[in-house]
């Protein structure tokens, strides 16, 4: 019995230091982390960093942190941020975020309101510690603009896992649930039914722990599967391939097909999507288009981007957005 108890005790004196050890470097590595962010010009700033979880996680908490990038001008605060760990499952991470926390890009600046906001993260080991998949998830979400109306969304969920056909492509999952845009018109139901997308996405690097220090991966080619909006009587699908180059000029087609597509257009009139010198233009076409497809309410239609250019089918749209990440 003694021998038994003596085994004990060293059992337990040898995790204690295990995770002492443990803890020890993890705070270093974090303190060095918001130290070489500093030298590079970010602001990164925490009012307090604890490390605890005794005997089985090593769970970090930042207390009013704040971090801006001035080389991509996007800035993130928040009262507390935690990443939680098991000791023995160092690869596998949970992120959670406050009720409140703040964004700011060059253009704006938002709250972000949520409930029980969530990531979980599964990274390789070795140095670049390279995402191997994560999933994020969240209850009733808000961003509310410092100018404008609120976004509001009732559910997230959002997943992304790195393929076999290389350490940069990933799938990517997104379905938002009752997402509400500001300035609904009344006509329509406040909330979208759904919103779906299941892509494939190359970038030129894998996304690790250079991702955030230095330079973020920017796509390279885009496999839409599918993409879904329902919003009351309004339907719009969309599946197609996208090549964007090193300047972020997407090229490719997407195949759209829109039904009640009138509505569709006069919703994207309303709401500023389209310029209000494209939508008479724009409708005469779409809608011989539709004559020609034998059904006047339902629209199937190529989205083009060709030479910095949109066109749907025949109309052209104007100039492609750049996809670029910050």
């Amino acid at each position: 019995m003694k021998r038994l108890l003596v085994l004990i005790v060293l059992a337990t004196l040898a995790w204690s230091g295990y995770w002492a050890v443990g803890a020890w470097q993890l705070r270093q590595a974090q303190e060095d982390w918001f130290e070489e962010r500093r030298a590079d010009g970010w602001q990164a700033d925490y009012a307090d960093l604890g490390v605890g979880g005794f005997p089985n996680r090593l769970d970090t908490t930042f207390t009013d942190i704040a971090l801006a990038d001035p080389g991509s001008g996007l800035a993130w605060q928040a009262p507390v941020f935690q990443i939680l760990r098991l000791s023995y499952r160092p690869n596998h991470l949970i992120a959670a975020w406050p009720e409140t926390q703040s964004l700011a890009t060059p253009e704006r600046r938002a709250t972000v309101e949520s409930e029980d906001m969530r990531a979980s993260l599964v990274l390789r080991g070795g140095e670049d510690r390279a995402l191997e998949r994560a999933t994020l998830v969240a209850g009733t979400l808000r961003l509310v603009p410092e100018t404008g109306g609120a976004w509001a969304l009732a559910r997230l969920n959002a997943a992304a896992e790195r393929t076999a056909a290389s350490p940069a492509t990933y799938r990517l999952g997104l379905s938002l649930d009752g997402l509400a845009p500001p300035g609904s018109p009344r006509r329509l139901p406040q909330t979208l039914d759904a919103v779906r997308l299941d892509a494939t996405v190359a970038f030129d690097a894998p996304w690790d722990a250079a991702a955030i220090a230095a330079r973020r991966p920017q796509p390279r080619r885009i496999e839409l599967d599918t993409a879904e909006a329902t919003w009351g009587d309004l339907v719009l699908r969309a599946a197609g391939r996208l090549d964007v180059d090193a300047e972020g000029r997407p090229e490719g087609r997407i195949a759209l097909r829109a039904e009640n597509w009138r509505a569709i257009l006069r919703l994207a009139q309303e709401t500023g999507a389209l310029p209000p010198g494209v939508a008479g233009t724009l409708e005469d076409a779409l809608a011989l288009a539709a004559r020609l497809s034998g059904e006047s309410g339902t629209l199937d239609m190529p989205l083009d981007f060709d030479d910095g250019q949109i066109r749907l089918g025949p109309v052209p749209l104007g100039p492609a957005p750049r996809l670029v990440i910050r």
